[in-house]
């Protein structure tokens, strides 16, 4: 396998693939990663902080144990991630203002889709909108909260 170094300061790598990548412990700072597409990566341990994801789309990838803060995710697409252990903290996800949202106030908003969010951490997350689809959520903590906690409340209020 060939070895290959990438150093990025304040980039701006719109429209990016990341396809069958191997980059473990990787730190995004600053970044823009609009309309990227990750797929068939291996990117455990990353760090990704400061970073535009609008319409980017994830499939197929292992972003576990990672940190991602500071992070603008509107319009993407994350299928079939494992995401186990990550934290997230001040995302946003679709909110108004953002291109996902029409005029009429529909709006396209982040799905997850087969991910693996066990022991995953959301905090200071704007999650407007967010579908969760066929995702394992063992131990998912939102606002410090378990998700597994918010659900049996939930319907035992109804």
């Amino acid at each position: 396998m060939k070895m290959e170094r990438l150093d990025l300061q304040m980039a701006d790598i719109t429209g990016s693939k990341f396809e069958k990548v191997k980059a473990e412990n990787l730190i995004f700072e600053n970044v823009n990663l609009a309309n990227t597409s990750i797929h068939n990566a291996n990117m455990s341990g990353i760090v990704l902080d400061d970073i535009n994801m609008h319409q980017s789309k994830i499939t197929n990838a292992n972003l576990s144990n990672s940190t991602i803060q500071h992070a603008n995710f509107s319009n993407a697409q994350i299928d079939s991630v494992h995401l186990f252990g990550t934290s997230f903290t001040n995302i946003v996800l679709p909110q108004e203002g953002d291109a996902n949202f029409q005029e009429d106030g529909s709006y396209s908003p982040v799905s997850f889709t087969n991910c693996n969010l066990s022991n995953t951490r959301l905090a200071n997350c704007d999650l407007t909108g967010a579908e969760l689809t066929d995702c394992k959520m063992k131990g998912l903590k939102i606002n410090g909260i378990l998700v597994e906690d918010l659900l049996k409340h939930y319907s035992s209020s109804k």
